[in-house]
This record gives structure tokens, sequence and C-alpha cells, in this order.
């Protein structure tokens, strides 16, 4: 269940930061990339503008990389505890010991059959 929930967090976030870096513009597309090359630090200062767009990125990132380490750490847990594989398998079905057909079913409301009497066969002189 936890599982199953963290892996549609994941996907979830994983989109989001996808479409999000998506419809960012550019560094080289603010409002002081006119004055030249690299002159655009000088507009808004050494980090930029950071807009809305770019913190929700920065926080659905944060979110993608817990999430990667809580699916690693429960895939890991997981694995430890029974670790089989295809020859671990295979070689506990060769060791199995064969077992005998079933009997029949037996009717409840049967009426119980005396066998009939065997004659002795006669003696040969």
């Amino acid at each position: 269940m936890l599982r199953t929930i963290l892996t549609f967090v994941q996907v979830f976030s994983a989109i989001g930061v996808v479409g999000l870096v998506l419809l960012q513009r550019g560094k080289g597309a603010d409002a002081g990339a006119g004055f030249g090359a690299g002159a655009s630090g000088t507009v808004f200062g050494a980090r930029g503008a950071r807009t809305g767009l770019s913190r929700m990125t920065a926080v659905l990132a944060a979110i993608f990389m817990i999430n990667s380490l809580c699916l690693t750490y429960l895939f890991q847990r997981d694995a430890k505890v029974a670790p089989t594989s295809i020859l671990d398998k295979a070689a506990a079905g060769a060791a199995a010991p064969a077992t005998a057909p079933a009997a029949p079913p037996v009717d409840a409301n049967a009426v119980p059959v005396a066998p009939a009497p065997v004659e002795p066969a006669p003696e040969k002189p």
C-alpha cells in the first residue's frame, strides 16, 4: 500500500518537474539579455529573477529526490527479507519428495456392499 502511494507520488512529481522545466524560459531570455552577453546578472543580481515556476520546480525536485530515497529503502528492505532466485526455486522443486496420488473421494451416502465370497479353485490331480 505504501509502496503504491509512493510510486504514484514519484510518477506525478517526475511529470511535474519535466512540465515545469519545459514551461520556463532559458537564461538568455531574461530582460537583461538585451544588454549583451552575461549582462543579465547585473540587472537582477547574480541569481537572476526567481519566479514561481522556478520555486515550484525546486520543491517538486526535492519531493522527487526524497521519494526516490524512500522507495529505494522500501525495496532494499523487502529484498533482504526474502532473497530468492530462479536457481533457489529450482533446487527446492527438485528436492521436494514425490507425493502419492490422492485417494478417490468417499461418498457418504453410499450403501456398503459386502464382497462376494471367493470359492477356492479345485485341485488338479
